[in-house]
């Protein structure tokens, strides 16, 4: 909708200014409609930058968290993307808008549903599935990235195992509060080099390797 385009490009530009850098990421954010996946009552907040509730006592991440885990993925073009907690859907259009082949787990089968519809709807064509994302999603593994959505209190070695080598895993880790986040990149069959950024506060993974 027009009436958008101007709180959407404003979003653009205080991402740019709080040190997002990447063009693709920015492109993206400034072309995937945010307001269509928050309920109406919530639309008019869709570019401020904060998260906000989507029901099942999940949130829509705050657009500067979606851009800078993002970021963190370093994609180059063609790479598969793994998602773990698809939300709302939003993180996910973001990596189809920029190009890239993805899958994505929902633990939630009403936001599951949701987000397929919606992302069908908005011309988005990644795989989507119902199930616990702590696992991975092994049938299409490996992959070049992987973005979790959730705090975790460790790294899943699950999700490391389904990586590429040089694949880069990008996830929260902490306690059910705040969380610091991780990149990881495979860089043997069982190394990996990790690096640690600042805190973000995510919503809990919860599965078998989560909460």
């Amino acid at each position: 909708m027009h009436r958008f385009t101007r709180p959407r490009k404003a979003l653009v530009e205080e991402l740019r200014a709080k040190g997002i850098t990447s063009e693709a990421v920015l492109a993206a954010i400034g072309t995937v409609p945010r307001e269509r996946f928050l309920d109406s009552a919530l639309a008019q907040r869709a570019y401020e930058d904060t998260a906000l509730p989507i029901g099942m006592g999940q949130t829509i991440s705050q657009p500067y968290t979606v851009a800078f885990q993002t970021e963190k993925l370093d994609l180059k073009p063609g790479d598969k993307v793994l998602e773990i907690g698809t939300g709302s859907g939003y993180q996910c259009a973001v990596l189809c808008a920029m190009g890239h082949a993805v899958w994505s787990v929902e633990r939630h089968d009403p936001l599951y549903r949701k987000a397929q519809d919606l992302l069908r709807a908005l011309g988005y064509r990644p795989q989507l599935k119902c199930g616990d994302g702590t696992q991975g999603w092994s049938a299409y593994a490996p992959y070049d990235a992987i973005v979790v959505t959730a705090g975790a209190p460790v790294v899943p070695d699950a999700l490391l195992a389904q990586l590429t080598l040089g694949g880069r895993l990008v996830i929260p880790v902490g306690d059910t509060e705040t969380q610091r986040m991780h990149r990881l990149v495979r860089v043997a069959e069982a190394e990996a080099r990790e690096e640690v950024f600042d805190g973000f506060k995510f919503v809990p993974l919860v599965g078998k390797h989560g909460w």
